[in-house]
């Protein structure tokens, strides 16, 4: 056998040629003959005259199924290739795949009780993967002779080694105990919205330490919110095996989504692209109503626009839009550059103004800085966060995004009562040791705690400012839009930044706007409401100190 490599570097040339996106020919052809054997001869029920697989499916399913079983070493008893991630636009079949590759696996496999898994984060969607495996049986005069089929536990148990495959649904089965050969988790996008996800994934798969044979096929589709948790984590990863960043010869990503290229010049809007991420275009995927959910896209408005891309077409979304969202946040992905520290933003700055809001127990507690560039003059913008862990309990529903943000470094989850304001209190002596700072606002409610803090940090108090909130704060929010939409602020694309800004809904009130943490209901918005406190005094245009210009700069 020879070397092999799970990257595929030129896979922006391939996805667009419509070639394979697996680098690599089966590592035991012997194995993945078998196996496609025993997958072609399955039946797909709910097609039109019930073809055999082997008559309907495209080449590229083929392909996936020869690599997860041409990867298994029969006289090692190992599967040299054991985690795959497919990635794929709704409706290529995914849970018929699902159900075909696991079904296969059962019928191939050899140890007595082997437990094979399809994970699905929902009881709808596990009835969804559970159906095909029923019916390919139901179908199969010789496979209903071999199998016990209970639809009532989604159970299909081999008669003669009692090895069974289940399909269980995350949100009311346990996998915890389990020793399963095999999982297929069944959109793990859902899964990243599940703060214990990964200890569930990990209990799952669990199995796979003793079962050298074994196998973890993860399949999803995007999400319609920036991806999360553990869906966050692999698509990561897979991305960086794909492109050849990270070598990981056991994991095999399969991902049909854009070249960069084409996004970044909206080629992926176009309908006649779509083909790319769906490569069973003009067959489970029906042409003529895609384009009908693209043209009912487009007239309804980004909101769902973006919806359809994320589904339909496989676009990752960076910043969820809705229909009530603030204005500044159709041009806030455009004014991302590269990262840059607080320390850069310091060091290129004539003036900086901070800014601060939050902090309940349950609630983040958010600081932002706007520094005008002493060169371009444009407001470059820097945000972090403090959350006491007990918000990961209060608000299950945020707690796998606020993980990842703890772990990419632009929040910190403080253990005591009074951490969070201490850490603010640090920056803003940073900032004012600079020679550069002119005062951080705050909001009046929350003052007494921060202004403690901050003065024992040797803060000036005359530099600690009250900013009116409500429908006061529509200067703010009219200067931050159009500042923005004016390409004058800018900032480092900080993803946590990107979801406050998404979160955020707006409330007309006469002639003025308003931003509330009720319209936003449980989603955080704290770090944008610091922002909007900067931006109050920025806006004020305050005098740099003599000597605080910074010359000779590279211009952000």
């Amino acid at each position: 056998m020879n070397e092999w490599s799970t990257a595929c570097p030129d896979w922006e040339r391939r996805i667009v040629a419509q070639e394979s996106l697996i680098p690599f020919e089966p590592l035991f052809p012997d194995e993945a003959r078998a196996a496609l054997e025993v997958f072609g001869a399955l039946r797909m029920v709910d097609a039109t005259g019930s073809p055999l697989m082997c008559e309907t499916v495209r080449a590229w399913v083929n392909e996936f199924v020869a690599a997860i079983f041409g990867a298994y070493d029969a006289e090692a008893g190992r599967r040299l290739i054991n985690e795959f991630l497919l990635l794929i636009s709704k409706k290529n079949g995914k849970s018929t795949i699902a159900a075909g590759i696991m079904l296969t696996a059962l019928i191939l496999n050899w140890r007595p009780s082997g437990e094979f898994i399809i994970l699905a984060p929902t009881k709808e969607v596990a009835d969804n993967a559970y159906k095909p495996i029923r019916d390919m049986i139901a179908a199969d005069e010789e496979l209903k002779a071999l199998f016990q089929v209970q639809d009532h536990l989604r159970t299909v148990t081999h008669r003669e080694l009692m090895a069974t495959l289940k399909v269980v649904a995350a949100d009311s089965d346990t996998v915890s105990g389990k020793k399963a050969i095999g999982v297929f988790v069944d959109e793990l996008h859902e899964f990243g919205k599940q703060a214990k996800a990964a200890n569930m994934l990990l209990e799952a798969t669990g199995g796979l330490t003793s079962r050298p044979e074994g196998f973890v096929i993860y399949a999803t589709t995007q999400s319609e919110d920036p991806p999360a948790g553990v869906f966050r984590e692999k698509l990561l990863y897979a991305r960086k095996v794909r492109d050849g960043v990270v070598v990981d010869k056991t994991f095999l990503p399969v991902m049909y989504e854009f070249p960069a290229a084409m996004l970044e010049a909206g080629e992926h809007r176009k309908l006649e692209n779509a083909y790319v991420t769906n490569p069973n275009w003009g067959l489970s995927v029906d042409a003529a109503y895609i384009e009908k959910k693209h043209k009912q896209a487009v007239e309804a408005g980004e909101e769902d626009f973006r919806r359809f891309l994320a589904k339909h077409l496989n676009v990752e979304i960076g910043l969820a839009l809705r229909s009530d969202r603030w204005a500044g946040a159709d041009f806030w992905e455009r004014q991302a550059i590269p990262v840059f520290s607080l320390e850069e933003l310091i060091e290129r700055s004539e003036v900086i103004d901070a800014g601060c809001d939050g902090g309940g127990l349950d609630d983040l507690l958010g600081f932002a800085v706007v520094g005008r560039c002493a060169t371009t003059r444009r407001w470059l913008v820097w945000g972090h966060a403090w959350a006491h862990p007990v918000v990961l309990e209060r608000r299950k529903e945020v707690a796998a995004r606020l993980l990842d943000f703890a772990k990419a470094g632009h929040l910190t989850l403080v253990k005591e009562v009074g951490e969070d304001v201490a850490a603010v209190a640090a920056l803003v002596a940073q900032l004012e040791a600079s020679g550069k700072f002119d005062r951080i606002g705050v909001d009046p409610s929350g003052l007494g705690g921060i202004l403690d803090a901050m003065l024992a940090a040797d803060v000036p108090e005359e530099k600690i400012v009250g900013i009116s909130q409500g429908w006061k704060m529509t200067g703010a929010i009219k200067t931050a839009e159009r500042k923005l939409a004016e390409g004058v602020i800018v900032h480092g694309g900080q993803p946590m930044m990107a979801w406050c800004i998404s979160n955020a809904r707006i409330e007309p009130r006469g002639n003025a706007v308003i931003i509330t943490k009720q319209a936003s209901g449980t989603a955080k918005i704290d770090p944008l409401m610091a922002m909007l406190n900067a931006v109050s005094l920025m806006a004020l245009n305050p005098e740099a100190n003599s000597g605080s210009i910074t010359q000779g700069y590279v211009e952000l």
